[in-house]
Parts: structure tokens; C-alpha cells; sequence
């Protein structure tokens, strides 16, 4: 009797391991999204910035009835600007030219533009689930930022504001100069790691049945395509103490009339380094985002094992307690 309670419980054990194994599909897959990518500015006079981003990537998706859980690594490289509204003016006080006549020699930038380039190193944990063709997704996005960099462009205008005169402009001989271009790009440091938690929604495509049976095709590769939301929970940025425009500490009157020290000499930092910029920056992208799956083969019963063991346990021994022969 206690022989066959044992076969019964191990029937019963096999048989729930059986339909365990038969239920959990596993997939390799790729993926790729793109969509718009914006840096949230907290309490600043900036306002936030607009742009392009996209990433590519490859995952390991475990599925178990309606449940959806995967984890993967990938890389997202996006371009963002920040429109710089009001002109940036920075002044050299007190100054004299040649002719010994005090003036202050003043700097304009127009029309700044601050682009910022990243490359993002990604950690995606999702887990979600999926009736019919819908599915949607949760988790985080741990990610490392490399090679990240400014270009700044923008208009600028010198000239001098004099006690006696009205200001001079266009007079290269002083090197007043008007709407002379401005392109600049230096290297940027973000903060190194980030935290997205980011959701997915979207749809199942392709070949789809819930039947089941030897002549009932099934398909292999799926198909997702979705709208998804990342939102990082740290700041990104730097703060920072420098100017908008770092410029000479005095009119040299004698390089003036022979050179473009004066403009060479100026610095534009990029915006997002200088005092006062904001309180915290927050990364913010929304896009589409498609990804492809490929089922992985299921492991093929031992028909050789199978049977070494039904034999080993007919030949054991005695109850619920397994001696070997």
C-alpha cells in the first residue's frame, strides 16, 4: 500500500513538473526604440530642453501564462537642445582706448542654442504581462552615461559704451565687431549613473493562436511594438559656478587695434555648468519602441533516462524509504 501512495505522489509530482515545463516559454530577442528626448529643468529660469533619441539593445524574456518578466543590455545615444531666450551680456567695466577715453566694453550673445550630445550604457528589468495582443511592461533602467558633449552656437556683439559718445559698434579697429558666429563644442560631465523607471504599452504582432496540438502551427519568433515612457528619478547634471561667458579681465588697447584677442579671449560655458542653472535636471524620454523574440527550444526528454529510472524505482526497497539493492 505505502508502495503505491509513493508511485502516486511521484506520478502526481512529475506530472505538475510536466505541465511547469510545458507552460514557461523562454526568448532571446532584440530590440529598438526611438522617440523624443527632453532634460526637465526643477526651478530654473531655463526652460526645458527638447530633442531626438534612440537605442538598440538585446533582452532574455521569460513568459508563464498571462506573466511577462525580462532583463536585458543596450545602449541609447540622443541629442537635446536648450533654447536660450534672452540675450547673455557680459561687461568689462572702466575701461580706456588708445585715445585715453573710458569706456566699458561690452559683450552680446543672440540666439544661444545649447545642444547636448550622451551615450548611454542601459540595464532594463521589466516584468508585465499579456492577454491576447496586449501586453504592457514596468520596471527600471539603471544606466551609465559616456561621451557626453555641448555645442554651443549663437550670435555675437562687442562694443563699447563711452562716458563722452554714443556706444560704438562695427569698428573692427577697436574690435567692436557685430554678428559674429559662435561654435563651440567641449567635453560635458553627467552624472555617471541613472535610474530610469520606465513602463511600456502596446500590441503583439504577427501569427498568433491559442490553439494547441501536433497539427496546429505554432510560431517561434513574436513581435511587440509599443509605446514606452523613461523618467529618470536622479538629477543628472552637475551644478555648477561659471558664468555664461567667461571673458579677459581687461581691454589690452595696444593688441586691439592688431589683433581679435578680445573675442578669442572669451569663453562660452556651456548652460547647463553655470550658477544658478536649476535645482536638479531630469531625464525624460517617450517613444516606440519594437522589439522581436525568438523561442527557444524546450529540452528533449531522455527516453533512456526515463527508463533507467522507472527501473531503479522498482527495484528499491521498503515504504517511503529508498535503499538501494
Amino acid at each position: 500500500m505505502k508502495n503505491v501512495k509513493t508511485y502516486a505522489i511521484l506520478a502526481l509530482l512529475s506530472t505538475f513538473s510536466m505541465a511547469m515545463n510545458a507552460q514557461v516559454k523562454n526568448h532571446v530577442g532584440v530590440w529598438a526604440e526611438a522617440g523624443e528626448w527632453s532634460l526637465l529643468t526643477r526651478q530654473s529660469e531655463y526652460q526645458s530642453s527638447i530633442g531626438v533619441a534612440g537605442g538598440v539593445g538585446f533582452l532574455y524574456d521569460l513568459q508563464y501564462k498571462h506573466l511577462i518578466f525580462n532583463v536585458g543590455i543596450g545602449a541609447n545615444y540622443g541629442m537635446t537642445a536648450f533654447n536660450v531666450n534672452a540675450n547673455q551680456n557680459q561687461t568689462i567695466e572702466n575701461q580706456e582706448d588708445l585715445q585715453r577715453d573710458r569706456f566699458d566694453y561690452v559683450y552680446e550673445l543672440r540666439d544661444r542654442k545649447d545642444n547636448y550630445t550622451n551615450l548611454m550604457l542601459q540595464v532594463p528589468i521589466m516584468i508585465g504581462g499579456q492577454w491576447g495582443r496586449f501586453y504592457c511592461l514596468a520596471g527600471v533602467k539603471a544606466g551609465l552615461s559616456f561621451l557626453t558633449e555641448s555645442h554651443t552656437r549663437g550670435t555675437l556683439t562687442t562694443y563699447g559704451v563711452y562716458e563722452k559718445f554714443d556706444p560704438f559698434r562695427n569698428m573692427p579697429e577697436y574690435q567692436f565687431f557685430e554678428g559674429l558666429a559662435v561654435n563651440k563644442k567641449v567635453p560635458v560631465d553627467f552624472n555617471f549613473f541613472n535610474l530610469d523607471v520606465c513602463a511600456e504599452i502596446g500590441a503583439r504582432l504577427g501569427y498568433m493562436t491559442t490553439a494547441r496540438g501536433y497539427d496546429i502551427r505554432q510560431s517561434t519568433v513574436q513581435y511587440r511594438l509599443g509605446l514606452f515612457v523613461d523618467y529618470g528619478i536622479f538629477d543628472l547634471h552637475k551644478e555648477g559656478e561659471l558664468p555664461s561667458l567667461t571673458v579677459p579681465n581687461h581691454y589690452d588697447a595696444v593688441a586691439a587695434y592688431k589683433t581679435t584677442t578680445m573675442v578669442d579671449g572669451m569663453t562660452t560655458n556651456d548652460v547647463m555648468s553655470t550658477s544658478n542653472f536649476a535645482k536638479s535636471v531630469n531625464n525624460l524620454l517617450i517613444g516606440l519602441k519594437f522589439t522581436v523574440l525568438f523561442e527557444l527550444p524546450e529540452p528533449k526528454n531522455c527516453v533512456i533516462c526515463r527508463d533507467s529510472n522507472i527501473s531503479s524505482v522498482r527495484r528499491r526497497k521498503g515504504g517511503t524509504k529508498f535503499d538501494e539493492d
